[in-house]
């Protein structure tokens, strides 16, 4: 069973940043594709990014590319999610989650939440204008 904590997210103005990160526990997340989604209120949730296993691939959702980067260490059992220039649109409660065990070495990462197993309890990011 695999364990996902997000780190607290928080207020920041629009423009700034902020980093996220999830924790595993109980289970190593060395084979398992990891993907950020986030959902606002009366919203559907939405794909953000996911990385494969590797973390040689990378995949972002159209709004936050260029703007957001999905990473990841292994070693220690944590991927992250760094926000530049929010703006107000990208208030949501953030989750990460993990699709796995995969071996293979071209597994894509899927954009669909059905497609991951384990779910972390999500963190608020508020950006004011």
């Amino acid at each position: 069973q695999v364990q996902l904590v997000e780190s607290v997210g928080g207020l920041v103005q629009a423009g700034g940043s902020l980093r996220l990160s999830c924790a595993a526990s109980g289970h190593t997340l060395s084979r398992y594709a990891m993907g950020w989604f986030r959902q606002a209120p009366g919203m559907e949730r939405e794909f953000v990014a996911a990385i494969r296993w590797s973390g040689s691939y990378t995949y972002y959702a159209d709004s936050v590319k260029g703007r957001f980067t999905i990473s990841r260490d292994n070693a220690k059992n944590t991927v992250y999610l760094q926000m530049n220039s929010l703006k107000p649109e990208d208030t949501a409660v953030y989750s990460c989650a993990a699709d796995g065990p995969n071996y293979s070495s071209d597994y894509t990462p899927h954009t669909q939440a059905r497609s991951y197993d384990y779910w972390g309890q999500g963190t608020q990011v508020t950006v004011s204008s």
